[in-house]
């Protein structure tokens, strides 16, 4: 292992003097930098982040806890947040959660556990007020940004948020602007507010349209593809023929939508629907699908400008983050 002693001693120098220059000082002239940057490149020097973590008290990581990376909402996100952490000289430790409480509570604890500088956290949603785990975050002051709605559990912590409830209304007002007046909805995970704003958003522009919502046009989904299978089938099952459908996330829709395809029925002929959340796959899916298009790198970026002014301990301003709907091929007027 290469050690800076051993750079000063070709050079000529102090070790005080290789370390400064390493750190880009003031006080080493930029000849002397340039010699002693170029002999540690080329004896393959590699910096002791541990010894600096302990002078300068941070380890330049961030923890990004998420569902999962299987779910393709994730990857601009983390895109985003890693691309500019890289510039900004910081490492991402990325840990899942696969939504289980328990697992978020242990990858948490083992992120505190390697002093991270700050996190990024997708909340595993609960109906509880209190997790011990984020009031642990709190007594400790770690710098922590939430990637989605904050909920009474973690309250505490700026949130990047999109405008799910404008979002989800104007999806809505779509399919009511072709005609539709029976149009069913797939929910999402019943702890989750997003999931939340999202009906909300519907049930909105049902009113505006002069419509009420009917509970028998409301299934229970969730947020992966099975969960669109399992609410079209049970819609199959319950015999409710609506002539547009709008499921809470893409997955979902598609999920939705295949099972609909393989029994015979058309889209957007015999039925419409709409996703949430613009997935590559929704662009490229058989029926083109009709979405909303979550500003994903956006939220990252945005993400990681909050993180840097906690850091530095300045004001933090929020916004949410518009959304646009994303007209394809998956909805069309209803059959007369």
């Amino acid at each position: 292992m290469v050690r800076l002693k051993d750079i000063a001693k070709i050079i000529g120098v102090s070790v005080m003097t290789v370390s400064k220059a390493l750190r880009d000082e003031p006080d080493v002239s930029d000849a002397t930098k340039a010699k002693i940057k170029k002999l540690a490149f080329d004896m393959g020097y590699v910096p002791d982040s541990s010894a600096q973590g302990l002078r300068t008290k941070t380890t330049k990581l961030f923890g990004l806890v998420i569902p999962t990376t299987s779910n393709p909402i994730y990857a601009r996100i983390v895109f985003a947040i890693e691309e500019r952490a890289h510039e900004l000289g910081y490492d991402l430790l990325i840990a899942h959660t696969y939504n289980k409480p328990e697992r978020e509570d242990a990858v948490l604890r083992r992120l505190l556990s390697r002093r991270v500088d700050g996190l990024f956290i997708t909340p595993v949603y609960r109906f509880e007020a209190e997790a011990r785990i984020y009031q642990e975050i709190v007594a400790r002051n770690i710098p922590t940004v939430l990637l989605g709605s904050p909920a009474p559990f973690c309250k505490n912590f700026p949130a990047i948020e999109i405008e799910e409830l404008v979002a989800s209304y104007n999806a809505t007002k779509h399919l009511t602007g072709l005609g539709h007046k029976k149009i069913a909805y797939l929910t999402g995970p019943p702890a989750a507010p997003w999931a939340h704003e999202r009906f909300e958003g519907y049930r909105r522009a049902l009113r505006e349209a002069g419509l009420e919502v009917d509970d028998k046009l409301v299934f229970q989904a969730g947020a992966t593809i099975e969960d669109g299978t399992k609410a079209a089938l049970q819609m199959l099952n319950e015999g409710v023929q609506p002539t547009a459908i709008m499921a809470v996330n893409d997955l979902v829709a598609m999920g939705c939508a295949e099972t609909l395809l393989q029994q015979g029925i058309k889209i957007p002929e015999d039925v419409s629907i709409v996703g949430f959340g613009n997935i590559l796959a929704a662009e490229f899916y058989r029926v083109p699908l009709d979405t909303v298009s979550q500003p994903k790198h956006r939220l990252g970026t945005a993400a990681i400008e909050t993180m840097m002014k906690l850091i530095r301990g300045e004001k933090i301003e929020l916004k949410r983050l518009a959304a646009e709907f994303v007209e394809r091929k998956s909805t069309a007027p209803p059959k007369k």
